[in-house]
């Protein structure tokens, strides 16, 4: 955890922001993966990561601005918890940890969302992402699944904070950025023609755990790069493959990395596959020297793309507690500051496009993928038979896809790459083959 005075300052800022009502902030549960004491890995809610600091299940939080208190109500543990899970803090111990006084039994959190329904208060709240949320806001504030409506404000205030990284986030970040490297390091070490991608997978998710961290999300570990997020592991590498990696770490206070590479199976990459990985790291590169404050990021995309058309004749998000930052809350707002997205196909994909600004923490991740639904789906529709010469590329058919990844930080004057580099150009993966 950060000091308590970061996560006191986060909600002063926060009630400055929204100006009134009640921000309810709704902590995750445990979750069973087959039953109900066989639980997935525990991971907290982000926004109240961020807020509260408090990796715990069972707890919500509530700041009542017009009445100026912070409550966490939770339950204490029982002597069944102590013995399943050893000595705890109470609930009074671990709100002091981050500023705040009052605590309250969860029980009391109905009660009190009710008083401030009946005395016709707002209770802001954020979108549900698990079906335990929307089953809280139901029984709170009688909203049906499905018939939530997120306060804007609320949304806003928070992505206005989170956007911007401060000094002791961004250490945070990088610490997971250099074992992301380290992972993706160790998958170009170790691979080899003939084992399993599953193989592959192992060796860079125990990196991650070697250094104390979680994933922060499932590990892609696959000789099918044309398939976008594709988490089988089954397939045998191939000599002529190439194995994509895309995996990160999550440090223990849930800050994350995300990195991309694409390893040739072998010793070298064909000639085939180095003409092709060449153009995507010219793109890779355009992208990465565009990077600096006031420019748009959708500027810097269709610059990669115009790089991979030319060298031919998303690319990426922001992060920082998520490893697609502030997802849930909505990317109109945390992409695109409240503009709406493109509907055309490859941009209505791309989760940022606004203005650069200093503190940003983003990924640059341009991919050239041959997919050959897609291919036979527009060649059957007759689509783009201006720019696309069909007959070449069905010599592509089977070259699947590849991408590379790396994680930036935009600062005053451009930006710095977060964490240990991780080879990038075919020279650079070859000499670790």
């Amino acid at each position: 955890m950060f000091a308590k005075e970061t996560y006191v300052a986060r909600r002063r800022q926060l009630k400055e922001s929204v100006g009134s009502g009640l921000l309810l902030f709704l902590g995750n549960d445990e979750c069973g993966m087959n039953y109900e004491d066989n639980t997935y890995n525990y991971r907290q809610d982000s926004s109240f990561l961020y807020f509260w600091g408090l990796s715990y299940a069972g707890l919500a939080a509530v700041i009542d601005i017009d009445e100026g208190r912070e409550i966490i109500f939770g339950d204490e543990l029982t002597i069944d918890h102590i013995v399943w899970m050893g000595t705890q803090p109470t609930l009074h111990e671990k709100a002091q940890r981050v500023g705040v006084t009052e605590t309250l039994p969860l029980a009391e959190l109905k009660k009190y969302v009710e008083k401030v329904v009946a005395q016709k208060r707002t209770v802001h709240y954020l979108p549900p992402y698990r079906a335990e949320h929307r089953l809280k806001l139901m029984d709170l504030l009688g909203v049906k699944p499905g018939a939530e409506m997120p306060s804007v404000p609320f949304i806003k205030g928070i992505v206005n904070l989170r956007n911007y990284k401060t000094e002791e986030e961004i250490a945070e970040i990088e610490r997971a950025c250099d074992v992301t490297a380290e992972m993706h390091l160790e998958a170009m070490r170790v691979l080899r023609v003939g084992m399993k991608e599953h193989e592959v997978a192992a060796a860079l998710e125990a990196v991650a755990q070697a250094h104390g961290c979680n994933l922060s999300f499932p590990t892609i570990a696959t000789v099918c790069g044309q398939t976008l997020h594709n988490h089988y592991h089954g397939h045998t590498v191939k000599e002529g493959d190439m194995l994509l990696v895309d995996a990160g770490a999550e440090t223990a206070m849930g800050y994350a990395g995300d990195m991309s590479s694409t390893i040739c199976a072998g010793k070298k990459f064909t000639s085939r596959q180095k003409d092709i990985y060449d153009i995507q790291v010219a793109a890779h590169q355009a992208a990465v020297n565009a990077l600096k404050p006031g420019v748009y990021f959708r500027d810097v995309y269709d610059l990669s793309c115009r790089v991979i058309c030319e060298g031919l004749k998303g690319l990426g998000h922001m992060m920082g507690l998520d490893v697609h930052d502030m997802e849930n809350l909505g990317e109109v707002w945390v992409g695109y500051d409240g503009q709406p997205k493109s509907t055309q196909f490859g941009r209505k994909s791309l989760r940022l496009a606004r203005k650069l600004e200093p503190g940003f923490v983003l990924t640059i991740e341009p991919g050239i993928y041959f997919i050959p639904e897609l291919m036979d789906y527009w060649k059957a529709e007759h689509r783009f038979t201006d720019f696309i010469n069909y007959e070449k590329l069905e010599t592509y058919r089977d070259f699947t896809g590849l991408r590379n990844e790396e994680d930036y930080l935009i600062t005053a004057t451009g930006a710095r790459r977060l964490g240990k580099k991780i080879p990038l150009t075919t020279e650079e993966v070859e000499a670790m083959r």
